[in-house]
């Protein structure tokens, strides 16, 4: 077998082993339906808007949705209490989807909970932590080096 062939085979098996870790092991997605009573995806819709009010075309943008799937999912999470929806005072034809504060704090509940690291990745030695950490600071890509985050 080539080099090549065998680097394709290695990448392959790390990354089926970090998308199992991420998305499989601990599958904190479920958890966070789960303890929220919410699809994960109106939970990202919360958490895009701790940056900010978005008006519902960056929203949409931004889940890379349509306009009336965002448009029914605001509307539960307005009725659910979660958001505001108001009219952008420089022009009526634009909505502008805000968080109230119960939205915030669920939002920052899911961050909390996905922010937990896997219980496999606190169980690593400390020197094989700090390669892993060497490692996907190396990942990272230039736009991330360039902004200070690893």
């Amino acid at each position: 077998m080539s080099d090549t062939n065998e680097q394709q085979e290695t990448v392959a098996r790390v990354w089926a082993a970090m998308s199992d870790l991420v998305l499989r092991q601990e599958n904190r997605r479920k958890e966070v339906a789960d303890t929220l009573g919410m699809s994960f995806f109106r939970v990202k819709a919360l958490r895009r808007l701790l940056a900010g009010p978005m008006t519902m075309r960056e929203l949409t943008a931004e889940l890379s949705t349509d306009k009336p799937y965002t448009t029914l999912m605001v509307d539960d999470l307005e009725q659910r209490g979660y958001v505001t929806r108001s009219v952008s005072p420089d022009d009526r034809r634009i909505k502008i989807v805000a968080l109230t504060p119960p939205g915030t704090a669920v939002a920052e509940r899911a961050q909390r909970i996905l922010a937990r690291p896997p219980r496999s990745l606190l169980a690593l030695d400390p020197e094989d932590l700090a390669m892993l950490d060497r490692i996907m600071a190396g990942l990272s890509t230039p736009e991330e080096q360039a902004a200070g985050r690893p």
